[in-house]
């Protein structure tokens, strides 16, 4: 069953909202902060990127010659600054979306610059928010399993226990999402420059001791391995893109730190000390090539400094995975609010910050995936075969959507903002087809779960749309009605009633049942409709627009941003202040709840009207959603079908 508020399409609402500042945090502690949440992921790839790509390149060698290492550290060093730096840090982050960054807002705020026909641009964003769904399973798998193995660095005896261990580590994380992050992230920050100080400081020795790996930032060395090795040199481009994995955060998290204190992070604290790390690794395996069995942790001497690292480098994974998954909850919502997923339970784990949410439908499915896929690779190795699809299937997209953004909403012209960008997809494009040489090692898990993603959120809204042209087509134009009553008004009762409706236009079913079944009206009569905007947040001063249409009925629009919660009773006090007077203990709100059921020709095929039935059924309640409150809610059940 649905309820007959369902919140508009987004085509239909308008976006002209500014964001309202959502942080006032000074900036070294947003620059820490940033350190903490943002680079959590990216940061934590050293302990896996440079032995896959190193392997990769070996081939059937075996051992790895010098010139497979210096080729794979200086892919890596210039990848994180072409991805990483030019892409995203210098060009991306100044695409914003009122301040909010990300796969969702990118695509809100490109489809707002198209204006009708930004199908194509939904389209892209689906496939980005749904792979994107592949990277939050895979990050916490692989990031905790590989810093747990490191144990095997101490002590052979280990090893039995990897898996179980990771296993109970990732149940105690998911375990404590519903407490909020708000205490966590305090420490994240400082113990992830911590690991970021380590990570440079233990390079140093092996710099010096192997000073040619230096040659490494010369990029013809990259171009040269790139020409020589053939298949194995693009096989090695797969694995050599783990390494920049994560660079997605820092657009998606925007909106939590702004664009200096990420810039800031990355050029002075994140990117030296990562750079300093790859040539360390690189120049050990130089000196010793059977060190590529375990390059990062052989980084530091065996023992009690080993043994400390290994718990340094499963907090930092922890914090990592952490990101992550906060990152699906705000997805989560922002795909809700933009009518891509059905109504979730949200929790908000802290009253002080509105982006601290936990949404135990998504936290449950998570877990379940994270879970199956430790137990079903048991190895990072393995794991990371299956990483890569999903960060660069997020990355073109993004590619091909900050071109949309660049010519339509900067005004530059397709073949200036084709220059800027197309070197940036080549690149992404070129990731993209060296990851799906792994389809059959352990790429076919993102794929599978973005392709179950993408055909949830596609019959979501195509149903939705189906459903709201149905039931537009039934209903009583609310213009005639509300002259019909008004000229031989029902008996009418004290009190106001609020009729929530997505279409503003018709009658609200709930109206037409109330009074065919009650035959009276109330004193005052709202018609409620709640808009999403394209806009993250929207000025409490255009939250609320209200229209009288008689002397008993009134229109009420609510807005709010996509990665807002609505709060219906919070946002009508603010009609206070346009002249209603809002008493919630005299006000009954009026739902439809609807039944559905599949109809012989509904426009959707019929496997795809059932799922369509069961994403409705599994929806949240349209009151919690909407906070409003349960005592004051009248539910009105139909019928329909589609």
């Amino acid at each position: 069953m649905t309820s007959d508020a369902v919140i508009s399409a987004p085509e239909t609402a308008a976006a002209n909202g500014h964001g309202e500042a959502h942080t006032t945090a000074g900036f070294g502690a947003l620059t820490l902060g940033s350190i903490g949440v943002v680079y959590g992921d990216i940061g934590t790839s050293p302990l896996y990127a440079f032995r896959e790509a190193v392997l990769a390149a070996s081939g059937a060698e075996g051992a790895p010659t010098p010139a497979a290492v210096l080729g794979v550290v200086s892919l890596i060093l210039w990848a994180l600054i072409v991805v990483v730096t030019l892409k995203y840090v210098v060009i991306l982050l100044r695409a914003d979306n009122n301040g909010e960054g990300g796969t969702l807002a990118l695509m809100a705020l490109a489809q707002r610059a198209v204006g009708t026909g930004g199908a194509t641009v939904v389209l892209l964003g689906i496939i980005s928010g749904a792979l994107f769904y592949g990277d939050a399973v895979i990050t916490p798998a692989l990031s905790v399993l590989s810093a747990i193995e490191g144990m095997k660095d101490v002590t052979l005896r280990f090893e039995p226990y990897i898996v179980p261990l990771t296993v109970v580590i990732l149940v105690a994380l998911f375990a404590v999402q519903s407490r909020g992050t708000a205490r966590v992230a305090a420490f994240f920050g400082p113990i992830m420059c911590v690991w970021f100080a380590v990570l440079a400081a233990a390079a140093i020795h092996p710099i010096i001791e192997q000073p040619q790996v230096l040659l490494a930032l010369n990029p013809l060395h990259a171009v040269s391995f790139m020409l020589s090795h053939g298949i194995i040199g693009f096989v090695t481009l797969g694995a050599v893109f783990l390494a920049v994995t994560g660079a997605e955060a820092l657009y998606a998290d925007l909106g939590h730190f702004g664009k200096r204190p990420i810039q800031t992070a990355w050029l002075f604290i994140v990117l030296p000390s990562l750079a300093l790390n790859y040539l360390g690794q690189g120049a050990l395996v130089l000196g010793d090539p059977g060190a590529i069995v375990s390059p990062f942790f052989q980084l530091f001497p065996q023992g009690f400094f080993r043994g400390c690292m290994v718990v340094l480098a499963t907090m930092a994974t922890v914090i990592a995975s952490q990101a992550v998954i906060t990152g699906a909850y705000s997805l989560t919502r922002q795909a809700i609010q933009l009518g891509l997923l059905p109504r979730f339970e949200i929790r908000h784990t802290s009253e002080a910050h509105s982006g601290q949410i936990f949404i135990p439908r998504i936290n449950q499915l998570l877990l379940l995936a994270v879970v199956l896929l430790v137990l079903l690779f048991r190895s990072s190795s393995a794991l990371a075969s299956a990483y890569g699809i999903s960060v660069t299937g997020t990355m073109v997209v993004t590619a091909l959507m900050g071109f949309v953004v660049v010519w339509k909403v900067w005004r530059w012209s397709p073949l200036a903002a084709g220059a800027l960008i197309a070197p940036f997809l080549f690149l992404d494009m070129t990731f993209l087809a060296a990851n799906l040489l792994k389809v059959f090692e352990g790429g076919w898990v993102p794929l599978a779960l973005g392709a179950l993603m993408i055909i949830l959120m596609y019959t979501w809204r195509r149903g939705s749309r189906l459903l709201f042209e149905k039931s537009r087509k039934l209903e009583f134009p609310l213009a005639d009605l509300v002259a019909m009553l008004e000229k031989r008004p029902p008996q009418r009762v004290p009190g106001t009633a609020v009729f929530l409706t997505s279409d503003p236009l018709s009658a609200p079913t709930a109206l037409m049942h109330s009074l065919k079944h009650y035959k009276v009206l109330h004193e005052k009569n709202v018609i409620l409709t709640i808009e999403t905007a394209q806009t993250p947040r929207i000025d409490p001063a255009e939250r609320v627009r209200l229209e009288q249409i008689s002397p008993t009925f009134s229109k009420v629009t609510l807005k709010f941003g996509f990665m807002e919660s609505p709060n219906v009773p919070k946002a009508l006090a603010i009609a206070r202040k346009l002249g209603w007077q809002f008493d919630i203990m005299s006000t009954s709100f009026f739902l439809s709840r609807r039944a559905l059921k599949p109809a012989v020709h509904s426009g959707m095929p019929r496997w795809q009207d059932r799922l369509f039935i069961s994403l409705s059924r599994s929806a949240n309640d349209a009151t919690d959603y909407f906070q409003i409150p349960s005592g004051r809610v009248v539910e009105v059940g139909t019928q329909v079908t589609i």
